[in-house]
């Protein structure tokens, strides 16, 4: 087969202690790091020091699992995105924020301000929070609908990027000689009035050095494709084989075709998580000794929310129910619950093997072998049209991060896969992408040239 032109996008995916739930476990693990910014101020120096695109701070608006079970709680992701920014110069800044539990002008304005503050290099991920839990933190007492929150989603994005664009990038002249520091005729006030956001003014800082931020998107129900086809610029997935990853890959291109908008102007990135050993044997006992210190009751405890069934009908050396609920009565996480269902099925799974095959990556691709090994399955998804780069999620940080940079990095970038060095500044130089350009200029010029 012959070499795919181009090279990969890697994006360092940053949770804690490391993303299996059982790292904070390890003797080398400190349990109070997720709190502690000069740990992600390390992680964001490995990451870079690697030449990956990206780093990316999920959240959730409420607190997740029972404190028990891991390092509970994290700081909020845009505040710590303005501390990485001071310590890196070129890697991409990412942070998930809900368009189900703020408002678009405040959230508009803090990506904006990251933008600023790191040189344009903000990316957002939208998502619209799945769970009632986070419902009822926000004066709700049930989880809006699916099929809501999506719509909701949609007009969040356009009332975004009117306010990113309410600022001509011209706008601020600095006329000293003139007394004129800005042109009021370069500002355009939104006044947008829809179904869900009414927003009159214009964004009381100016068009971020992006245009826009990087916009991200991680569902991958029929909604979450439909929203990524019409607004991502980079999508993180979950397959668990080449050929669901080839089906999501073709299938999300082919969305965003018919929507008027080029395939390459929306990167794939399915998630991976590399549990690395000098030796196979040595990066399985890695695993194992991970999935040994995994508390099942917790574990199973979560694996009853997600599939919308009582923990107590699920038996650890026992397959799944066969008569779990439809996917159309689940409210949340769909596409997830829809992953693991598959996986554990198609596997013939006990409930104790599912979990220990989530605890990695709660769904995601987990893949233990040595760094050669890492890298030919990197290789082969990526010749084989499954992903456009990956979402690289350490099973243990930062020591995980550390062996994929050192380990990894150089062999990818040996086949030609991944570059040696940055060549821009900007979030959108790292992944190829162009900078928008401001839809209420195009407007005002063509109005004034009639």
């Amino acid at each position: 087969m012959s070499r795919r032109p181009g090279t990969l996008h890697l994006n360092a995916f940053l949770m804690g202690v490391g993303h299996h739930e059982a790292a904070w476990r390890l003797p080398e693990s400190d349990p109070f790091a997720h709190t502690d910014v000069r740990h992600f101020q390390e992680l964001a120096r490995i990451a870079e020091r690697g030449t990956l695109d990206s780093l990316f701070l999920a959240d959730s608006p409420v607190l997740w699992n029972n404190v028990g079970r891991r390092p509970s709680g994290a700081l909020e992701p845009t505040v710590l995105l303005t501390a990485l920014a001071g310590v890196t110069e070129h890697i991409g800044l990412i942070a998930t924020a809900s368009t189900t539990y703020n408002e678009p002008f405040n959230l508009a304005r803090r990506f904006a301000s990251v933008d600023h503050v790191s040189g344009g290099r903000a990316g957002w991920n939208i998502v619209t929070t799945a769970g009632a839990d986070a419902a009822r933190n926000f004066n709700l007492d049930e989880l809006p609908a699916h099929r809501e929150r999506y719509e909701r989603a949609a007009e969040f994005i356009e009332v975004s990027r009117k306010l990113w664009d309410s600022w001509a990038d011209d706008a601020a002249l600095g006329d000293k000689a003139a007394g004129v520091w800005g042109d009021q005729d370069r500002i355009f006030p939104p006044r947008h009035a829809g179904r869900f956001f009414k927003v009159a003014g214009a964004l009381n800082v100016p068009r971020p050095p992006q245009g826009y931020p990087l916009l991200v998107q991680a569902g991958s129900s029929t909604d979450g494709k439909e929203l990524a086809a019409r607004y991502a610029e980079a999508v993180f997935t979950a397959q668990q084989t080449l050929a669901e990853a080839q089906a999501f890959y073709t299938d999300l291109k082919a969305r965003t075709r018919a929507l008027g908008r080029d395939p390459d102007g929306i990167r794939i990135l399915p998630g991976i998580v590399p549990v690395l050993g000098g030796t196979e044997a040595e990066a399985h006992a890695l695993a194992d000794e991970l999935d040994r210190l995994i508390v099942p009751e917790y574990a199973k405890r979560q694996l009853g929310i997600t599939l919308g069934i009582s923990p107590d009908d699920l038996h650890l050396d026992r397959e799944l129910p066969a008569d779990l609920p439809d996917e159309e009565q689940i409210e949340g996480a769909k596409s997830r619950r829809t992953l693991i269902v598959a996986l554990a099925r198609r596997e013939r799974l006990t409930v104790r093997q599912l979990i220990g095959r989530l605890g990695g990556g709660r769904g995601h691709r987990t893949f233990a072998g040595t760094p050669e090994q890492v890298a030919e399955a990197i290789e082969d998804w990526w010749d084989n049209g499954a992903a456009d780069g990956f979402n690289v999620m350490p099973p243990v940080l930062p020591s995980g991060l550390a062996a994929f940079v050192g380990e990894v990095v150089p062999i990818l970038r040996r086949r030609g896969l991944f570059r040696t060095e940055y060549t821009g500044r900007t979030l959108r130089d790292n992944y190829g992408l162009p900078r928008p350009a401001n839809q209420f200029r195009a407007d005002a010029l063509a109005t004034s040239a009639s």
